[in-house]
């Protein structure tokens, strides 16, 4: 199992707090990710636990993709992986940014 933890500048924030939201599963081949609001707002911290070993060049490609593209400022993003792909985690973490935005309670 490796764990790890990557802090990536974030240019925009959201603009209201939100409740956290797990989106997906962790099972084979998929992963679960949480989001939670917190501070800076100027970062997003995102945390990994993945079984797949050696691949964390290929993560941060990943994760600083995701975060160019999505308002991530002043998040903790948490993903429990079990040896999703590339492809599967970028569209997990857009379907969790869709469901923190949208869900209110």
């Amino acid at each position: 199992m490796e764990q790890f933890v990557m802090t990536f500048p974030a240019a925009c924030r959201l603009a209201e707090a939100h409740p956290p939201r797990l989106c997906g599963v962790v099972s084979s081949g998929n992963l679960e990710v949480l989001v939670e609001s917190g501070d800076p707002g100027d970062a997003c911290r995102i945390e990994v636990s993945t079984p797949a070993t050696g691949f964390r060049d290929i993560w941060a490609a990943v994760l600083r993709d995701f975060v160019e593209r999505q308002p991530v400022g002043g998040l903790r993003i948490t993903i429990n992986d079990a040896g999703a792909t590339p492809a599967v985690v970028s569209l997990r973490l857009d379907q969790a940014m869709d469901t923190f935005r949208s869900e209110k309670s």
